[in-house]
């Protein structure tokens, strides 16, 4: 990876970001692959959409919106009431998975990325089945 760039650059900054969550979320409503997954978020998306976005910028090392307008990003408090076992946080993945594959990021990153996103699912995990 480009170590001279921040991973916010590495990622398109907020145009590419926007384009991973949007494929990310668009996936998982459309996808037989997702339904379980689908069925532990709200109807309406768009503030999950939302706050993914957000995140995933700061995260990044882009703007801090997230923190500036919800706080400390807290993922495993903020993910404890939603029942996430095995097939939520598989489904998830592949949900994401899917979206970095076509994302247009350079393989590196898009690598660095799987394995962050591979672990944080298995640390929100919460149930066993």
């Amino acid at each position: 990876m480009d170590e001279t760039k921040s991973l916010y650059e590495l990622m398109g900054e907020e145009k590419g970001i926007h384009a991973l969550v949007t494929r990310f979320y668009d996936l998982m409503e459309t996808a037989p692959e997702a339904k379980e997954l689908l069925a532990v978020h709200p109807k309406n998306l768009k503030p999950s959409r939302q706050k993914l976005f957000l995140f995933l910028m700061g995260w990044s090392g882009g703007p801090q919106t997230y923190i500036e307008t919800r706080g400390h990003p807290a993922l495993r408090r903020r993910h404890n009431p939603f029942a996430i076992g095995p097939k939520e946080r598989d489904q998830w993945f592949w949900c994401m998975d899917k979206a970095l594959d076509e994302s247009g990021y350079d393989e590196e990153v898009v690598a660095y990325l799987k394995n962050h996103f591979k672990e944080a699912t298995e640390f929100l995990r919460n149930k066993e089945e």
